[in-house]
């Protein structure tokens, strides 16, 4: 593993010698190369320090760690085919604690309404799951995109259309619904698909939908999600909030978003946030977020209902370093056990 990443660092030092014209989007999704035109080469990559301070009963859990830690390549290739590459280094993310491939795909862009991208990305569902995690507003994203949007990351194929410029924009593909670096576990495949439609100049709407075969080796029990999704964008005020609601199977094997661990499940299951941010100025950001997630609605008195607020602020030192401070009051309402925490990361992009 070491050996490959030494050769990995390499060949992006030798590409770096080239003349790089790629803007890239250099985030985490397919088809958003649109300001590449030429054959090009552009390193990239994020780097996300943290510490956590947990307020629990006896001792209290604290520790350093890398939130992400990620480096990548994208570019354009001969006018209409452009490719992403990108790899987490972070021993804190993952079982085994090497570096392992996050994404990796090919994309065909010459038409704008049927952009055809193939490999391992993210899956196109919810406007949480979509945003570049780089670009978080809170350090961690929803406790429902974590849980029930899992795989986030998986194989397949999708075809997409619009871009920030659309009104309308779509995502629609066809993924094993295995997660990263397993092949598919059954003769069935995942469809999932998502779409915004700019409805004024500072609102957008949108909604996913996927339907699957998530157990290995079982072509009988199948899963459906449905999300729902706005975003306001007004002069100095963001705000957006998302609905999801998941019934059927699920594989409890299947790793849930960035880092956070699964949950077990109930037969239907559903989870919802709402989250406000205000722009002082260029550098300071307060932000609020309100969520909830039940893992089991027909049963309310498990102790596994979660509610969270989280108050925090990011700081931006410039466009290229932040640094964010989260509190997260976790909302007892069938036990009372201390478990809130205060985050706090700096990230640097490059």
């Amino acid at each position: 593993m070491k050996n490959n990443i030494y050769i990995l660092f390499a060949l992006m030092f030798l590409f770096q010698a080239n003349q790089v014209f790629a803007q890239g989007c250099e985030g985490d999704e397919p088809g958003g190369n649109d300001s590449i035109s030429s054959p090009s080469v552009k390193i990239f990559g994020y780097v996300q320090p943290q510490y956590d301070y947990n307020f629990t009963d006896g001792d209290q859990q604290n520790t350093f760690k890398f939130k992400r830690a990620r480096i990548g390549v994208l570019g354009k290739i001969h006018g209409d085919f452009s490719y992403y590459f990108m790899l987490e280094t972070s021993p804190f993310i993952g079982s085994s604690g090497d570096a392992y491939l996050m994404d990796a795909f090919i994309s065909y862009t010459k038409y704008n309404w049927a952009k055809v991208s193939v490999g391992s990305f993210k899956q196109p569902f919810s406007l949480d799951v979509a945003t570049p995690c780089h670009s978080l507003t809170t350090i961690d994203r929803s406790i429902v995109a974590d849980q029930l949007v899992a795989p986030q990351r998986d194989m397949g194929l999708m075809v997409l259309g619009g871009n920030k410029y659309t009104k309308f924009n779509y995502w629609v593909a066809l993924m094993n619904g295995t997660g990263l670096g397993s092949s598919d576990g059954n003769t069935k495949k995942d469809f999932i698909g998502r779409a915004t439609y700019k409805l004024t100049d500072f609102l957008t709407v949108g909604g996913s939908f996927r339907y699957g075969y998530p157990i290995p080796n079982n072509n009988a029990d199948d899963r459906t999600t449905f999300g729902g999704e706005f975003l306001v964008e007004l002069d100095k005020l963001n705000v957006q909030g998302e609905y999801i609601y998941d019934e059927g199977a699920y594989f409890l094997g299947t790793t849930g978003g960035c880092g956070a661990t699964p949950v077990a499940l109930g037969e239907k299951r559903d989870g919802a946030y709402l989250m406000a941010s205000y722009n002082v100025d260029e550098k300071l950001q307060p932000v609020f977020k309100y969520e909830f997630f039940d893992p089991d609605l027909d049963n309310k008195d498990d102790g596994s209902y979660q509610e969270r607020m989280t108050l925090g602020v990011n700081y931006f030192f410039n466009e290229k370093v932040r640094f964010q401070l989260n509190y997260q009051a976790n909302i007892q309402t069938v036990v009372d056990v201390k478990d809130d925490a205060l985050l706090a990361q700096m990230q640097i992009k490059f």
